[in-house]
Formats: structure tokens, sequence, C-alpha cells
């Protein structure tokens, strides 16, 4: 597979910003009206996510493990949507009808079989997943809210009761869609280590504009019923590894990181693990008193507080790069990133050029779904 060709191929027709999305579901939805319950009333989530997704798949193509467990992973998920196999042809020939539109005279039969390869292999294995999935697990789940509390102004921790059981592994996420907002999900990371009762707490930041955050801030009751996706997601600890562990969460990218700690607390020998807890303001720091309680109890667990607009907060200020990085050399340990898009680009690059190899850094992003 030929994926610097494929790369610059997209890219170019990336430059068309959002007519690009436009064109390719306009296309689908005429040729296919059928597949137009499957998405939401509002596409504009859907659009911004087009070519997201696309860049990455294609950045992993030389990547063929990586890009192996995110596919499957892909096709798992999109059985909650209601994806059949047939739709898969549907979306594949309105995909090579829009890079032709928007390649223009670029577009020759070789760049067109290649795209027709690649796009064949991406769905072969999104449908045997989803295949194999069926044998054994729901399309989706459905969630009983247990509790739901108020956090801060902004932030609110849902705990939710899965029926059937939801297996996962600490640092997954699952995508949660409300009755208030049908076929619109957000991709959420659980919040705990597995526990006997099943039940999952999510930390629910209210996005400006977020139709899925108002709907879980201000819509859900206790004893109310969501829709949960299966477990997705890549930011789950190697336990492979002897290193120490360096772990950054900006705002509710906390919730798989206080997922692996509890799951550490239960080994018998942790790894000695340094959490930077970063926000804003002081109110952002949500969960401190609970973090502070861990440290205490673990003595291989140090959490260090910091903001980046608060003088009148007392611990470490300045932005979440700046603090871990000169709060010492990381080359070291397993790196954990979770939270905004652009902390997460910023510390990863940091840690990168400061000698900590990039198979040592471990980052998850649904920062597109934040809707």
């Amino acid at each position: 597979m030929d994926a610097r060709r494929l790369k610059d191929s997209l890219d170019s027709v990336a430059r068309h910003g959002d007519e690009v999305p436009l064109f390719f579901y306009s296309d689908l939805f005429i040729k296919h009206p059928e597949v137009r319950d499957l998405f939401p009333i509002s596409m504009k989530a859907q659009r911004e996510h087009l070519i997201g997704a696309l860049a990455q798949i294609v950045a992993q193509f030389d990547r063929v493990d990586e890009l192996a467990v995110f596919l499957k992973g892909l096709g798992r998920d999109h059985r909650k949507f209601g994806t059949a196999a047939e739709h898969y042809d549907a979306v594949g020939d309105s995909l090579l009808a829009t890079l032709a539109h928007f390649a223009g005279d670029t577009w020759t039969p070789e760049l067109a079989n290649a795209w027709s390869d690649a796009y064949s292999m991406v769905a072969d294995a999104m449908r045997q997943a989803a295949k194999e999935d069926e044998a054994t697990s729901p399309a989706s789940w459905r969630g009983i809210v247990v509790s739901c509390e108020r956090k801060a102004y902004d932030i609110s921790v849902l705990q939710v009761r899965p029926d059937p059981r939801l297996d996962f592994v600490p640092g997954q996420s699952v995508a949660i869609e409300s009755p208030q907002r049908p076929r619109l999900w957000r991709y959420y990371s659980i919040a705990n280590a597995p526990r006997d009762d099943g039940t999952l707490d999510f930390h629910v930041r209210l996005i400006d504009g977020g139709a899925v955050s108002m709907a879980l801030t201000y819509g859900q009751v206790v004893g109310g019923s969501l829709r949960l996706g299966p477990p997705v997601g890549v930011l789950t600890l190697d336990a492979r590894s002897p290193r120490d562990i360096l772990m950054v969460a900006g705002s509710t990218g906390l919730a798989p990181m206080k997922a692996i700690i509890e799951h550490l607390a239960r080994l018998q020998v942790s790894p000695h693990v340094h959490l930077f807890f970063c926000a804003r303001t002081a109110d952002g720091l949500y969960d401190l008193p609970s973090l502070e309680k861990m440290s205490a109890e673990h003595h291989w667990l140090t959490v260090v507080p910091a903001t980046s607009a608060d003088r009148r907060f007392r611990g470490e200020s300045g932005s979440a790069p700046d603090v871990v990085m000169r709060a010492g050399n990381w080359s070291g340990h397993d790196a954990y990133l979770a939270g905004p898009t652009e902390m997460v680009r910023e510390t990863s690059a940091r840690l990168t050029a400061a000698g900590t190899p990039g198979d040592q850094i471990h980052v998850e992003d649904f920062g597109w779904s934040e809707r």
C-alpha cells in the first residue's frame, strides 16, 4: 500500500474544507436514501469527523499492527449505528466519487485503483470484526443512571449501570447516546477499574454548544436510561513494561488515568506513578480531593495539581507541557496523555524532543466528538 501517495492525495482533497464531507454525504444520501436514518438530524459533528478519520487510517497504513487494532475497534463500534455489511459498499462508492471530484486532473486510473484497494482492505477488516463481535456482544448496551454528581459548574460525574454487564480494560472509552439527542454519540472514558457491581463512572464536561454534554449534564435523572457503545481505545496500561509512569491529564482527561490508577492499586507491586492534573483554574481541578486521598493511601502515587490561569492557586502554575517539562527528565518513563487536543499534542511533542521514545508515549484523543 503506497501510504505516501494516498496521504498526499488526501491532503490535496482536504484543502477544500467542509465542501468535501458535504459532497460525500450528499452523494451517499441521494444514491442510498435508506441509510439517512442511521445518522443524526444535524450532520455538523459527523462532517467534521470524516476527513480526520480518513487521515488517521491513511497515516497508519505503514504501521500494520496499529491499523489492524484500530480497524477492528472501528468495525465493532459501528455496529451501534445499525451498520450492515452492504452499507460498506455504498460508503465506498461515495468516497471514491468524492475523492475523484475534488482531485480533478490528478485523479488517474492508478490513483483510483490505489484508493479502491485501500478502502476494500479497510472495509473487509471492519466487516470481519463486526461479524466476529456479533457472536459474543450486543451492538449496544442499555445504561441506567445510578447517580449524577455536580463536581464543578461545568463538570459532572455520572455513574451508570450497563445491561448486560460491559467488560472493558481500564483506560478504554465508550460512546454514549442520550435519548434527548438520538443518533448523536460522544466518546467518554470510563473513570474506574472494573467493579463487582459492573457500574461505570463518566466525567462529563459541559461543552459550549455541545448537544450531548448538555443532555448528559442537565437532561439526566437517576433511573433514566442511556445507550452505550462497545469499549474502544488504546490508552491502556502496558503491563509488560518495567518503567515508571508519567500521566498528564487535562480537565476530564483525568478519567482514563483514574481507571488505570485504580487498576494499579489492586496489583501487588506497582511502578511509581507521577500524575500531573492540569486545568485553567482551581475549580477545574474537580476531583483533586479524591486524588489526594489515593496518593495518601499509595506511596507509589504522586499527584501534582497545576493551573494555567489562576493566580490565587498556590500550587504549580503554567501550561501543562511547561509544568511537566520543568519537573524533570521523563525519557525513562512510559507517558500517558489525555485531555484537550492542543495540550496532548504539545506535551507529546515536548516529551519526544526531550528524548522520550515515541513508543513510550500513549495518547487518546476523542476531541473531535466533543459535541
